[in-house]
């Protein structure tokens, strides 16, 4: 299949390039995303949301840096406009929300925010900052919305250059399972 081929690719070549400010390169956080996942007995959609959740850094010209000169990249809708085309809303909608999981988790868990990464408060800012209390309430309300919060922490979880994980080929056939 075309798709997994180029979506390998893409993810094949990041493997080289550093997440950010992260200490891991962003094919060892997207491989510690899905391996959490995958740890918890998720199902192929939200193991490939966990797997593809920051494919918006490497679709279309890339964002590296942006956060930290306060521009938006909105990765998270580039990643969910490209997704659409070949998964459904249970791997699209939780990539999409991602970012706002993290909006969400800084209101409702006051000792979140303190447990993020530098680089993770800093996008945060240029992200829209910490919901209100009715943002969040509106947030969490809306389907795929708990699965977002799930992948967002297993993001939080999945920078460490200690933790060994599957390689990219142990995530093929889960990623055709969530074709649609």
């Amino acid at each position: 299949m075309y798709i997994l081929d180029h979506i390998m690719e893409l993810l094949a070549k990041a493997g080289a390039e550093r997440y950010g400010m992260e200490a891991v390169s962003q094919l060892e956080h997207a491989l510690q995303s899905a391996l959490h996942a995958e740890r918890m007995g998720s199902s192929p959609e939200l193991i490939t949301a966990c797997l593809l959740h920051d494919i918006g850094h490497l679709v279309d010209q890339g964002d590296e840096g942006l956060a930290e000169q306060g521009v938006d990249a909105q990765h998270e809708f580039l990643a969910a406009r490209w997704l659409q085309q070949y998964f459904g809303a249970a791997v699209v909608e939780p990539v999409r929300l991602h970012v706002n999981a993290k909006r969400y988790l800084c209101r409702t868990e006051p000792h979140y925010w303190a447990g993020l990464s530098q680089a993770s408060k800093t996008s945060l800012e240029v992200q829209g900052g910490i919901y209100s209390e009715a943002e969040a309430v509106a947030f969490i309300t809306q389907p795929f919305a708990p699965d977002a919060v799930k992948l967002r922490r297993w993001d939080d979880a999945a920078k460490s250059p200690r933790l060994r994980t599957p390689d990219l080929a142990h995530y093929r056939p889960i990623l055709a399972a969530a074709l649609v």
